[in-house]
């Protein structure tokens, strides 16, 4: 530890324990996990290690609207009751100096290897940051799980393919037989959004091995790349920049999605099925996925997106803090599509249930799981009379009738053949809704100006609603 890393895990301790105006926030989470102060975005490092769940996450503790990157982290036995590590990882070399940005963990020989990037800006008046003056340097930080033991920098910029720009980042990295992958999003120096994929025999000497891109361009930048299998299907996820509408498509400023993978991606003897988004909400991006040790794949998101202040914004900025990871969920393949359904372990959370007629209205605390089984038709659901959820000749919608709760956001679309079964959690600031055990699902941020909210269900089905403890966290 040099004398660096002792003034800046000083520096975070100092203002995590000054966090002032945090208390009594109506809009602090209580099922989510949340920075302590500041700004949240990307999950990294996702893992299952001796007995317990580990997620990291990119951690700016110094500016509610980003700039220094470092990762937090918290620890788990059973994704309700949480501990908080601190921040582990920060940009205290050379190679890491202006951000510690996202990766993954690989868990082998009773240890984390975090693989992540080292993010460099160099000074001068005719850098553009995407073709010069910025260093993305892959490094690897080894872990016993609480503390880094040591980094060290694996690739620079000029290890990687001379077609590239300085955008490439993100490293997921798996061990396959005896090899190890990694895959890294780039772009190239013709605004190509595409993955590298690199192979070692050591975790530490990597060499190249190929590209995987559309047959098409398909946006400018490929962020927080993974790749796995998932019931004998190969998936890419990826989160594209640079993607334009396409009707309903596509309506944020970046996305996250997943290609079906088929052929062998290791060769050029593959190809990409479309691309899919995986959440069609206002507030979701960089998702990342692991295996647990019940053979789960469970994906965990950023509930939130870079670069949202020209169209939406979020109230708990004036709180000294912004943005959150959504709930853990585990993905599942029907047909060539993905499912996401909530993990089991949320059930835990609820309270006694209560039966909530259609049609009528209701006052209630606003942390609650809401399901509705058997929709036959159409249905509409409304929070505060301004958040509309509405299933209507084949159209689902999650739109806000003002700026009152949204601050910005407007109305978010899917179409779907029918809505039988909806599951919705709402926490103090946010909702995400999961449409027939998962087939689409919306996530989004919103923010009442009570604990309390009204809700009013226009439909048939059955309904019951479940108020919700909240996570333990110390």
């Amino acid at each position: 530890m040099n004398s660096l890393t002792k003034h800046l895990k000083k520096s975070i301790e100092i203002i995590e324990n000054n966090k002032n105006n945090l208390h009594n926030d109506l809009w602090r989470l209580n099922f989510h996990l949340m920075p302590p102060i500041g700004w949240l975005n990307d999950p990294n490092g996702l893992c299952y290690f001796k007995g317990e769940y580990h997620i990291f996450f990119q951690y700016s503790p110094f500016n509610v609207n980003g700039e220094l990157k470092f990762w937090g982290h918290y620890k788990s036995k059973d994704l309700i009751n949480w501990e908080y590590l601190g921040v582990p990882l920060l940009p205290d070399q050379p190679f890491d100096c202006h951000g510690t940005y996202s990766g993954s963990a690989l868990i082998e020989d009773e240890k984390m290897y975090l693989y992540y990037t080292g993010n460099v800006k160099y000074s001068g008046e005719n850098y553009d940051y995407i073709n010069n003056g910025r260093g993305s340097n892959t490094i690897l930080a080894i872990s016993d799980g609480n503390n880094i033991i040591s980094k060290k920098c694996l690739l620079t910029n000029e290890d990687y393919p001379k077609n590239f720009t300085c955008h490439i980042r993100d490293p997921k990295v798996w061990k396959e037989n005896d090899n190890y992958y990694m895959v890294l999003g780039g772009r190239t120096k013709e605004d190509k959004g595409v993955i590298l994929l690199y192979k070692s025999l050591d975790k530490i000497n990597w060499n190249f091995l190929n590209i995987i891109e559309s047959e098409n361009k398909f946006g400018y930048m490929w962020e927080c790349p993974d790749l796995f299998d998932l019931d004998n299907k190969t998936i890419l996820m990826i989160s594209p920049q640079g993607v334009e509408k396409q009707g309903y498509k596509y309506q944020n400023i970046y996305q996250s999605g997943y290609y079906i993978l088929n052929g062998d991606y290791k060769t050029n003897n593959y190809s990409l099925n479309e691309f899919t988004e995986i959440d069609r909400g206002f507030d979701f991006y960089a998702p990342q996925t692991f295996l647990d040790n019940k053979n789960r794949r469970i994906l965990i998101g950023w509930f939130g997106l870079p670069d949202i202040q020209d169209f939406y914004t979020n109230k708990t900025i004036e709180k000294g803090w912004q943005h959150a990871l959504t709930i853990p969920r585990v993905l599942k393949i029907i047909g060539n599509k993905i499912y996401q359904q909530p993990i089991e372990e949320l059930k835990s959370l609820r309270k006694e249930q209560l039966n909530i007629e259609n049609n009528k209205i209701y006052n209630i605390d606003c942390c609650f799981e809401l399901l509705i089984e058997n929709i036959l038709n159409d249905i509409t659901i409304k929070l505060e009379n301004d958040v509309i959820i509405q299933f209507k000749e084949n159209l689902f919608t999650l739109k806000f009738d003002s700026d009152k709760l949204g601050c910005g956001r407007t109305s978010r679309s899917v179409e779907i053949n029918n809505c039988n079964k909806l599951q919705i959690f709402v926490d103090y600031s946010s909702i995400e809704i999961f449409i027939n055990d998962g087939e689409e699902v919306f996530s989004t941020r919103f923010y009442p100006n009570e604990k309390n909210i009204i809700l009013e269900i226009n439909g048939n089905g059955n309904n019951t609603l479940y108020p919700l403890n909240s996570f333990s966290i110390k």
